[in-house]
Order: C-alpha cells, then structure tokens, then sequence
C-alpha cells in the first residue's frame, strides 16, 4: 500500500462516519450541548469540516472550500469568514447552527478537495516541510496526521453527543 492510499483510506474513514452520525439527525438534536456547556453536533462537524478546509487547502496551495464554494454565505454565521472555531467561547458554539444536509454538503466538498489533493501524493510530498512556526518544523505527513487525528476526535464526540440525546434521561 502506498503512503497515499493509507491517507486516502484515512480520510475515507472520516468521511464515512461523519455521514452516518448526521443521518437523520434533526435540528434539536444537533444544537444540544452536552451537559449544556459541552460542544453541539453541529459546531463539532462544522469545526472538523473547517480544520480539514484549513488545513488541506493551506497544504495544497488551494483556496478554501468555505469560501470558494459558497460555503461562508450558506452557513451565514455570526463569525469571522476564516473562523474555523479553535477558541470558541460558549456563545460562539451556540452561534453554529446548520441542518445536517448543511453541514454534511460542506464536509462532502472538503473531502472531494481532499481527495483529489491525496490522489496524486507521493511519498517523498510527505516530508515536504508546511509550517517552520514550530521546533521541529511540520512536515506535510505530519500535518496530514494530526488533521486526521483531529478530524476523528471530534466525529467521535460528535456520535457521543448524538447518543446523549437519544439515551433515555434518568
């Protein structure tokens, strides 16, 4: 297997689960916040959506999905157009409200980006140096990893939050 199919396979996998998390979910469910303070559904797919958005497109050289789609004015939010949610405080969680068609058209369009970005990758791309902000310098693998491990951390929170809302309350 090649390093690209792995990424590609990777990536598959996030795609997959944030589609079956949104499966008929509906506009209640998507804005409960765990606990009432913890992140909604719909922040969280917006803001795994925006990371990947982000962080691919600055890799590849390509304008972002958000803003070159259309993406920004569908979602009308009450936040900076290159907002993609790191800091957020409550009121700014609570401002991300989309319907899961929405939310799961914009993840669809990040990940075809993504896809046509890996497609071509070769191995020797991955130590292409993307970020020297930091000590070691990022490495596009690296990069690419830490996107992934972001993207399936919040799908999983997001699937979690979906279950509280439908587990039986005590």
């Amino acid at each position: 297997m090649k390093s690209n199919e792995l990424l590609l396979d990777a990536f598959g996998r996030i795609h997959e689960t944030v589609a079956r998390t949104l499966e008929g979910a509906d506009g209640e469910t998507l804005v409960r916040r765990p606990a009432g303070n913890g992140n909604s559904m719909a922040w969280l797919i917006w803001h795994l959506s925006r990371v990947e958005d982000a962080q691919l497109s600055s890799v590849a050289g390509l304008e972002q999905v958000w803003t070159s789609q259309g993406y920004a004015g569908r979602f009308a939010l009450p936040l900076p157009e290159r907002d993609t949610g790191y800091g957020h405080s409550s009121g700014q969680v609570d401002a991300v409200k989309a319907a899961p068609e929405l939310l799961l058209a914009y993840y669809d369009a990040v990940h075809r980006q993504t896809v046509a970005f890996l497609t071509d990758l070769g191995d020797d791309d991955l130590d292409r140096i993307v970020d020297r902000r930091w000590d070691p310098p990022v490495t596009l693998g690296v990069r690419l990893v830490s996107t992934i491990a972001d993207c399936l951390q919040h799908v999983g929170q997001a699937g979690y939050a979906r279950g509280l809302h439908s587990a039986p309350q005590a």
